[in-house]
């Protein structure tokens, strides 16, 4: 069963009650960026205070400094102006319970949804599957503290990103809403 209904039903009820909205301003207005997890239990909005029009949220499994995220980092800073960057990890992450090897096994045997036991992610479904998952860096997590220090030390040196511009690196707990510094990320 679709969700497409309700989607478009809250639509016309956020449209209707847009109001000055419209004349929010492209670069954010508080200068910054996070880049975090996709997992729906996080509401960056909420854990950071955040208004419509505040900040740039960039959003990818587990929080990853992926090429992709970087490209969007280098462009909130270089045509936007943000002067200051988060890297957001959180507590029991999906990204946690596979590795790189274990989704590109259950990619290659089917491309249905999987399911997660007590042993981690199993194959339910049937073929057929796709071998095109080894061509891709999966970005698992085995230690959150240390993903972020990796995050952050990548975001720093990329080429691209000038030596200016402060990444703090965060942990969010998903069961008090807190967030954690990761000292040695942020002072990366």
């Amino acid at each position: 069963m679709s969700v497409l209904d309700e989607v478009l039903s809250a639509n016309t009820a956020y449209a209707a009650d847009f109001g000055s909205k419209s004349e929010l301003a492209l670069p954010p207005a508080r200068g910054f960026a996070i880049l975090t997890c996709m997992d729906a239990r996080l509401d960056p909005a909420k854990y950071a205070g955040l208004s419509e029009g505040d900040a740039h949220v960039i959003r990818n499994a587990g929080g990853r400094a992926s090429d992709d995220a970087i490209r969007s980092l280098v462009i909130s800073h270089k045509l936007l102006g943000t002067k200051e960057w988060f890297v957001i990890h959180h507590t029991n992450c999906g990204m946690e319970f596979f590795t790189d090897g274990v989704i590109r096994g259950l990619l290659a045997n089917s491309l249905e949804t999987a399911a997660l036991g007590d042993a981690g992610f199993y194959e339910v479904g049937t073929g057929p599957g796709s071998a095109e998952a080894q061509y891709i860096d999966w970005l698992t997590i085995s230690d959150q503290a240390a993903s972020v220090l990796e995050d952050v030390t990548r975001i720093k040196a990329h080429p691209l990103v000038p030596s200016t511009i402060p990444v703090y690196g965060y942990i969010y707990d998903v069961t008090t809403g807190r967030l954690s510094e990761v000292p040695a990320a942020s002072a990366a």
